[in-house]
């Protein structure tokens, strides 16, 4: 797969943006749950709180997360719901490497800006799409400060060539003419639960791309158990949001790079 290049000036609006958030830790778990009590589309916390922690040191660029998620949710190969961006600087001469998926934010641009409500929020924090409803107008799209959502501008009609080898689609695909961003896999999420399985311990419950990273780069789980593995994650390491001065509350946070930690081995990638 293509991997994308952080220009210096994109590199060093995140590293910013990681340096103040730096210090939150924790205290940012806690402000994901209260602003989700506010903004809960049923309006009411949920029972849990869905977030997802990236290990920056670990992440090789391999793209097997991106290819994972194309299998389950049926994306076209034209279509990333979660990129691999290659960082312009290096860290002890290793090359590091930030996947993007949608922040599924707490407070999110694209449901404000929808004008027939395709964009919601679930009350485990999970920010969906209605593609019945959406018109296509793109305004999600543009208001993302992630560039987390791809346009269909084709019908996708061709085999889906990471299937079956990256998994089986569990989904339908969507029309053409409609925004498509990644979900959480939240069908795996709600089957997982009725089945009582934990997700981000039990894979059958646990987003794709999260099974799929060989270097066990990400981390799912629910904020609103303190013994679930983001939250443990974020409670030992220093970690970052991107683009935290927004105000948008992302739901995807980051351990810095400290490439020192990688094997060897591991800094090989799909071309």
């Amino acid at each position: 797969m293509t991997k994308q290049t952080l220009d210096r000036r994109g590199f060093i609006k995140l590293s910013l943006a990681g340096i103040a958030c730096a210090t939150a830790g924790v205290g940012m778990a806690s402000k994901s749950k209260s602003r989700t009590t506010s903004l809960s589309s049923e309006g009411e916390e949920g029972a849990h709180s869905w977030a997802m922690v990236i290990d920056m040191s670990k992440c090789t660029g391999c793209g097997h997360c991106t290819l994972a998620c194309r299998a389950y949710n049926d994306v076209s190969p034209d279509i990333s719901w979660t990129r691999v961006e290659e960082m312009a600087e290096t860290v002890d001469g290793r090359d590091v490497f930030m996947p993007i998926p949608c922040m599924h934010c707490e407070d999110a641009p694209c449901v404000h800006v929808c004008p027939v409500g395709a964009n919601s929020y679930r009350s485990d924090g999970i920010v969906m799409m209605d593609y019945d409803k959406c018109i296509g107008c793109r305004y999600c799209q543009i208001a993302c400060p992630y560039g987390a959502r791809s346009f269909n501008w084709e019908e996708f009609t061709d085999a889906n060539p990471a299937v079956p080898a990256w998994g089986q689609p569990e989904v339908a695909r969507r029309p053409r003419g409609v925004p498509e961003k990644c979900s959480f896999c939240y069908q795996r999420i709600d089957r997982g639960l009725s089945l009582g399985l934990t997700p981000g311990v039990d894979t059958a419950a646990t987003p794709a791309c999260v099974n799929a990273c060989p270097m066990k780069a990400r981390i799912f789980g629910d904020l609103n158990d303190p013994e679930s593995l983001v939250s443990k994650a974020l409670a030992g390491h220093t970690s970052f949001r991107l683009r935290e001065e927004l105000g948008t509350g992302p739901r995807v946070y980051y351990l810095p790079a400290d490439v020192k930690e990688q094997p060897e081995e591991a800094n090989q990638c799909l071309s």
